[in-house]
């Protein structure tokens, strides 16, 4: 079954809270396993023991091929959780999460999740790990309801123990049995999601079950039972290939910097620097970075200058696509921090941008002045309104700077939906995977009848049309 066809399947089913979608968390939402990242963690800072270490190899030595093994494993795993409290287990999640999971959850899930939320779903999150390993990627991916392996706690502190029974196998099957009886739940309309060989009795919950990136065992069960079988991208570790093109691709940005000032200084024309940094740094990156651009309405682009042109923004992919895209005539607004960044940050300020400090309102507006005076001497101007790059595929609010300026400057503003620059190069990623990036060009967009007062209400419709076309990507476009 391809991606599509899932979703085809999810946009045919009934509407409404009484259909549940449950998903398996690790190597379904995730690439890997999540326990991995933070035994990691602990081990690094130095806090595994001899015993604990020597236990975990044991344990993953021995393997998993029962519910007993599971349970020994899981006893050791949480014993050295004991003595902490359940805020700092949140605060040790969370902080994976924005710097290790958020990179590797599958953009595939992702697009499943928000389709069946689409539907108005009951979204779940069924896994045996504890709720500490996959609580914040929850949030961030908007499922409210979890169903996980409960930890023994006394006075808000973890002793170390399981509290019942795990959520493996049977274990897993039986909470999400509880949790549709008690939710009036339709489980013959609804759908899950798993990896692994162990949960063929949680994916036969429901009347629609889907084995996801399913590991041997699993794919013979399915195969079996007529099960679909849904594989996403291996996220994986980066290859030799993607060190090698990505240092390659920013030798080129410097080298476009030292062209694009050359030419500036032969023909005595800061334009003529400008354009030639902006167009060749975009094309010359990314091809040899082995990235490509699939554009819709890209006629968008070109047929209103100047303008304010807007981006969600996942990556430092970004400005580079941007780049490619744009071309000519244009500089940027971006965060203080970037004037230092050592990739980006030479070709930005060669380019002419505008660096704003976020934790300052009032330098920040003082900052933005002169962009307006820029926009309407000709140039136009591109600015991500969420202010920083968000860790999934998902909106942020806007600021409502860029909307200012176009207001001011009595320019359209354009919106540019980027679909899976994240997935090619995430937040906190250095290297870059070959692949090709979607882009959706918006019409242009006159600003001349926008007043403050109503000012909210317009910024609120183009949230709306990044959020549905993100997750609604146009038949055709990909």
């Amino acid at each position: 079954m391809t991606l599509d066809e899932a979703l085809d399947r999810i946009h045919a089913s009934p509407d409404g809270p009484q259909v549940a979608a449950f998903f398996d968390f690790d190597g379904t939402i995730v690439h890997g396993f999540s326990g991995i990242h933070f035994f990691r963690d602990r081990l690094f800072a130095g806090k595994v023991g001899p015993g604990e270490l020597l236990g975990t190899l044991l344990n993953g030595a021995r393997g998993t091929d029962s519910e007993a093994d599971f349970e020994r494993f899981v006893a050791v795993a949480f014993r050295a959780w004991g003595g902490h409290t359940e805020a700092e287990m949140s605060t040790v999640g969370q902080h994976l999460f924005e710097n290790t999971l958020a990179g590797l959850i599958y953009p595939e899930a992702w697009q499943l999740i928000r389709a069946h939320d689409a539907k108005g779903h009951t979204l779940v999150i069924a896994s045996s790990a504890s709720k500490f390993q996959f609580e914040a990627a929850a949030h961030a991916l908007g499922v409210e309801h979890l169903l996980y392996t409960p930890l023994e706690v006394r006075d808000g502190v973890l002793t170390g123990k399981v509290d019942g029974k795990s959520l493996w196998r049977s274990g897993k099957a039986r909470a999400t049995r509880e949790f549709a009886e008690e939710h009036g739940i339709d489980t013959a309309a609804s759908f899950t999601y798993s990896n692994g060989g162990e949960d063929v009795e949680f994916l036969s919950v429901v009347g629609n079950p889907t084995a996801t990136n399913p590991d041997k065992s699993l794919a013979e069960d399915a195969g079996a039972r007529d099960w679909p079988i849904l594989r996403f991208r291996p996220r994986g570790t980066h290859s030799v290939k993607d060190v090698a093109r990505t240092a390659a691709a920013f030798g080129t940005m410097v080298g476009a910097a030292g062209a694009g000032v050359g030419l500036g200084l032969l023909n005595r024309n800061r334009k003529v620097a400008l354009d030639t940094i902006t167009s060749m740094s975009g094309e010359m990156a990314l091809a040899t970075a082995g990235v490509d651009i699939r554009v819709i309405g890209e006629d968008h682009a070109w047929s209103q200058r100047p303008a304010v042109f807007i981006f969600n923004h996942q990556s430092q992919l970004d400005i580079l696509v941007l780049a490619k895209l744009l071309r000519e005539g244009i500089t940027g607004v971006a965060k203080q921090e970037i004037a230092t960044d050592p990739i980006l940050g030479v070709p930005l300020r060669l380019a002419g941008a505008t660096f704003v400090d976020r934790k300052n309102s009032t330098k920040a507006k003082e900052a933005l002045g002169p962009v307006v005076d820029t926009l309407r001497a000709g140039t136009s101007v591109i600015i991500a309104p969420e202010g920083t790059r968000s860790l999934t595929p998902s909106i942020n609010p806007f600021k409502k700077g860029a909307f200012h300026m176009a207001m001011q400057a009595g320019v359209p503003i354009v919106p540019v939906v980027l679909r899976n620059t994240g997935e090619l190069m995430w937040k906190h990623s250095t290297l870059v995977r070959s692949g090709t990036v979607d882009v959706l060009v918006h019409e242009p967009i006159d600003v001349s009848g926008w007043h403050a007062d109503n000012l909210d209400e317009h910024i609120a419709e183009i949230e709306a049309f990044y959020r549905d076309t993100i997750a609604n990507w146009p038949k055709g476009g990909h």
